[in-house]
């Protein structure tokens, strides 16, 4: 047994974030000793910039709007939202969560736990050395050196800059500054019709507060999913009062005294300019694979930074990698799977081969999109024969009942029998939840008779997904034929 007194672990894990944090875990439930390193927050940007954050704010946004929202039976008066107060909620919400981790880094501690295993947490940057020492950088220059069997590489990733657009998280933002704001800003631009840019979209539209306008520098924001998808999005955004400057680059910026000067050219080259307080660039994340030693194990990312791994999650050897620095989607959910899989393999433990096929997606928007496996453009790609069903929310009691029917479901099956299961696309409230009753029957690879064996609850929006199944067999309880705008079938082929 190795252990931590000789300063010699069975795993290095580089960074704390959610992958890192769960690959520590999964090590100890099999009796590891484990080093975990982190250089900034526990948590990692998955808790203090991104996924919990962000959606810490649009679930504050969200109820301000349905709290201002007619049609409900009741009014406010004069209700206003504070950017001050908003950030100490999300504050408060990040705290709680890294007091969750600090707990558990604690109680497996060496100094508090007897075994089998344990987790040592340093603060510092990590330095790998060679394939079985890692070197920690602390802020005051002392360095500690630790033995280790096994590296496990969660080291995370950060928003992608522009090189022409010089960020300062005061006027000229990326998704690590929306917490620096003091108040609500008056006008905002948002560079990046991506999911992330169309969420803060949604967010600061949401509080009524703020004039939103998203450059898209495509025909169409979400591009990589269906059109049916992409105009949904589009058209409640645009209805939340946002303004969607398609086709439109980014040509340059011009910090001013109160604010930013853009300058835009549309497809035909000209210029315009617009005048924001703030300017917020959503352009996507880049891997933080800088700095940590990988010429000295004869490790190189590729043009983009990222690690190429193994079906095990081997990037090379006893070193391993998860999460957002791999060519994998950049999922909080995917990188606790990945480094718990990595964890697994190099220690022996046979399991089943890590499943990128049917990974579930929420899209915070109003209302909220999900998604699972193929989309119509993928099949088409892939010339696969199939069937799609579309039902509105708006045939659903829970959706009446809620007074929220903006939404439907869509569901992807093969054309030929047996009927499986391509996809599915959900957007309306309860989104997140539902999304998984289809991803469960894909990862079963239940054919659609015996999907519908199950009977869902009443009322339920997850009946809307029943009812779907139902409507591709023709036994659907409201008919496409006496509802054509509220429930349909196409059917597509490569012939």
């Amino acid at each position: 047994m190795i252990k931590e007194s000789e300063k010699a672990f069975d795993l290095c894990v580089i960074g704390c974030g959610p992958g890192g944090l769960a690959g520590a875990m999964r090590a100890l439930d099999l009796g590891k000793h484990v080093c975990i390193i982190e250089k900034a927050q526990v948590g990692g940007a998955g808790v203090m910039w991104g996924a919990l954050a962000s959606k810490t704010m649009w679930e504050l946004s969200k109820d301000f709007a349905v709290a201002n929202a007619p049609g409900r039976g009741y009014t406010t008066r004069e209700l206003t939202a504070n950017y001050t107060l908003v950030r100490h909620a999300v504050l408060a919400a990040i705290r709680e969560k890294q007091a969750h981790i600090r707990r558990q880094l604690q109680v497996f501690s060496p100094d508090h736990y007897s075994g089998p295993g344990s987790i040592t947490f340093k603060r510092g940057t990590a330095g790998i050395a060679s394939s079985t020492r890692v070197v920690i950088s602390r802020r005051s220059g002392r360095t500690e050196t630790i033995d280790t069997a096994n590296i496990l590489i969660c080291s995370g990733s950060k928003p992608r800059q522009m090189p022409h657009v010089p960020v300062d998280q005061q006027r000229i933002l990326d998704s690590d500054g929306i917490l620096r704001l003091k108040t609500f800003p008056k006008r905002m631009m948002i560079v990046g019709a991506g999911i992330v840019g169309c969420e803060y979209a949604t967010i600061f539209s949401n509080y009524d507060q703020t004039d939103v306008l998203v450059v898209d520098h495509k025909e169409r924001i979400l591009p990589f999913e269906d059109e049916d998808i992409s105009d949904f999005v589009s058209q409640n955004l645009i209805q939340n009062g946002v303004t969607i400057l398609h086709s439109s680059r980014l040509e340059k910026v011009e910090p001013t005294a109160n604010g930013v000067s853009v300058f835009l050219a549309d497809k035909e080259g000209n210029v315009h300019r617009e005048t924001v307080d703030v300017l917020l660039v959503s352009i996507g994340r880049v891997p933080n694979t800088i700095d940590l030693g990988l010429d000295n194990v004869g490790i190189s990312p590729d043009e983009k930074g990222f690690l190429k791994v193994t079906d095990a999650c081997r990037v090379d050897k006893n070193i391993y990698a998860a999460g957002d620095i791999t060519l994998h989607p950049a999922l909080v959910n995917l990188a606790e799977s990945e480094a718990r899989h990595a964890v697994k393999r190099m220690f022996g433990d046979l399991c089943r081969p890590q499943n990128y096929d049917n990974i579930s997606t929420v899209m915070f928007f109003k209302p909220p999109v999900a998604a699972v496996g193929l989309n119509e453009k993928e099949c088409r790609t892939k010339k696969i024969a199939y069937k799609v069903g579309v039902y509105a929310n708006a045939l659903l009691p829970r959706a009446i009942a809620m007074r929220a029917t903006d939404g439907f479901v869509k569901i992807i099956i093969s054309r030929d029998k047996p009927h499986k299961i391509l996809g599915m696309r959900a957007a309306g409230p309860q989104a997140s939840n539902t999304i998984m009753t289809i991803a469960m029957l894909m990862d079963q690879n239940t054919d659609l008779e015996d999907a519908l064996k199950t009977s869902h609850p009443h009322p339920t929006i997850s009946e809307g997904i029943q009812e779907c199944l139902r409507m591709l067999l023709g036994k659907s309880i409201y008919k496409p034929s006496v509802f054509p705008h509220l429930a349909h079938i196409r059917n597509w082929g490569p012939d």
